[in-house]
C-alpha cells in the first residue's frame, strides 16, 4: 500500500477565551482604532437582536432568528470585505450587512413581512436574504463565475449555517468552484445546530472544513468567538480568491445562544446548562477585555456605549414602525423582472379594486 496524498485542518484562534493574545497574532490584534469599531459593531448588533425580539413577542415583528452569540462572524466576515465585493447572505447576517450598506430598520421590514426590506441597498453587491437551507453557496459559485467570465477584480462571500453542508447544494457549489477555480470563500456558520438536529448527528465528518477537500481545495477551522481571528482568517481568504482564484471553506465555530428562530422553542432538545457552558466564550465579552487590557476602554465608556446604541436601536425601532404600508397589489411586484401577463392583469385588477374602495 502506498499513501497518495495527506491532507491537514488548521484551527485558527488568536484571542482565547480569557481574553488572552497569541504569540501570532495578526496586526488587526494591535490596531485599536479598528478594535474599538468592531466592538461597537457587535454591542450594537447584540442591542438590536434583544429589541427584534422583543418586537415579535409583542406582535410587532415576524418570525426572527437571533444571533446572540454569534456576532463576531457576521461583523468579523463584513469588516473583511470590500465594498466591490458580492455578499450572499442567509437569514441571521446583521452584521455583515450593515457594514455593506444596509440600514437596521431595512432588516426589520424585512422580517415584518415588508419586501422592501429586502431590496439590500442600491447596487451594492448583496444578494437578497435567502432562507433556504443550502441555496447560498451555488447563488455564490454562480456569481464568482459570472465575475471572473467578465474579468472583474470582485470576490464572493457566501454564508450558510452548519446544517447546510449536509446538503446536495452545498457539495455542487463547491465542486465547481474548485474545478473552474473560483473567487469565492464559502464561510459557514457553525452554531452547532441545524434547527434542532445537533452538529454530531448531521454528518460523520470530523471537522466541516475538511468538506472542502474533495473539491480540490483547502479548509479551515476558525474560532467563531473570536473577532480578531474571523476578521483576519475571512481577509486572507478573500485576498488569496482575489489574487490567484482559490476558493477556501471557512467553518466559524461558535453557539447558538438562542432559539433557532422566534418560532422555535430548543428547550425541547438542547441539553440543560449547555447553552450556559458555552456562554464563557462568547466574543463580546471577550474583546471587552482585551480592550480593558490594553487601556483603551473603560466602564464609563462601556456605559455610554450601551446608551448610544440603544439610542440608534430606537431610532430604527421608529423608522421601521413608521414605514407607510405598501398598496396590496405590492405583492406582484417582487416575483419576476417582467410580469407575465396572467399576473399583469390580477395585479390591474387587485389595483382598481383598491383604488375603488378608497374612494368610496
Amino acid at each position: 500500500m502506498n499513501i497518495i496524498d495527506h491532507f491537514d485542518i488548521p484551527y485558527y484562534q488568536y484571542l482565547n477565551e480569557e481574553s488572552q493574545l497569541a504569540d501570532d497574532a495578526p496586526a488587526l490584534a494591535e490596531d485599536n482604532q479598528a478594535l474599538l469599531h468592531l466592538y461597537r459593531l457587535m454591542v450594537l448588533v447584540r442591542t438590536m437582536d434583544s429589541k427584534a425580539i422583543a418586537l415579535q413577542r409583542t406582535g410587532k415583528l415576524g418570525t426572527y432568528p437571533s444571533t446572540r452569540g454569534q456576532e463576531a462572524v457576521f461583523v468579523g466576515v463584513g469588516h473583511a470585505m470590500e465594498k466591490k465585493d458580492i455578499y450572499v447572505p442567509y437569514y441571521r447576517d446583521m452584521g455583515t450587512l450593515i457594514q455593506r450598506g444596509v440600514k437596521l430598520s431595512d432588516i426589520l421590514a424585512y422580517w415584518g413581512g415588508d419586501e422592501r426590506g429586502n431590496c439590500l441597498g442600491d447596487d451594492n453587491g448583496n444578494f437578497p436574504f435567502s432562507v433556504p437551507v443550502g441555496s447560498q453557496p451555488l447563488h455564490a459559485a454562480g456569481a464568482a463565475f459570472a465575475s471572473k467570465y467578465l474579468k472583474e477584480d470582485r470576490v464572493v462571500v457566501s454564508m450558510c449555517g452548519d446544517g447546510a453542508t449536509s446538503q446536495g447544494n452545498f457539495y455542487e457549489a463547491m465542486n465547481v468552484a474548485g474545478v473552474w477555480k473560483l473567487p469565492v470563500v464559502f464561510v459557514v456558520c457553525n452554531n452547532q445546530w441545524a434547527i434542532s438536529v445537533p452538529r454530531q448527528v448531521q454528518t460523520a465528518a470530523h471537522t466541516l472544513a475538511q468538506k472542502a477537500i474533495a473539491a480540490g481545495f483547502n479548509g479551515e477551522q476558525v474560532d467563531g468567538n473570536d473577532i480578531i481571528a474571523v476578521q483576519h482568517r475571512t481577509a486572507e481568504a478573500i485576498k488569496q480568491a482575489r489574487l490567484h482564484g482559490e476558493p477556501r471553506l471557512l467553518e466559524m465555530i461558535c453557539y447558538r445562544q438562542h432559539d433557532h428562530t422566534t418560532a422555535d422553542d430548543a428547550t425541547r432538545y438542547e441539553p440543560k446548562n449547555l447553552r450556559d457552558q458555552e456562554w464563557v466564550k462568547e466574543p463580546v465579552k471577550r474583546l471587552q477585555r482585551y480592550l480593558e487590557k490594553r487601556g483603551i476602554w473603560t466602564e464609563q465608556q462601556q456605559e455610554a456605549l450601551q446608551v448610544e446604541c440603544a439610542a440608534e436601536v430606537d431610532a430604527t425601532v421608529k423608522e421601521y414602525l413608521n414605514l407607510p404600508p405598501q398598496p396590496l397589489e405590492s405583492m406582484f411586484d417582487y416575483l419576476y423582472a417582467s410580469l407575465p401577463a396572467i399576473y399583469k392583469e390580477q395585479r390591474d385588477m387587485l389595483k382598481n379594486m383598491r383604488e375603488v374602495n378608497a374612494h368610496g
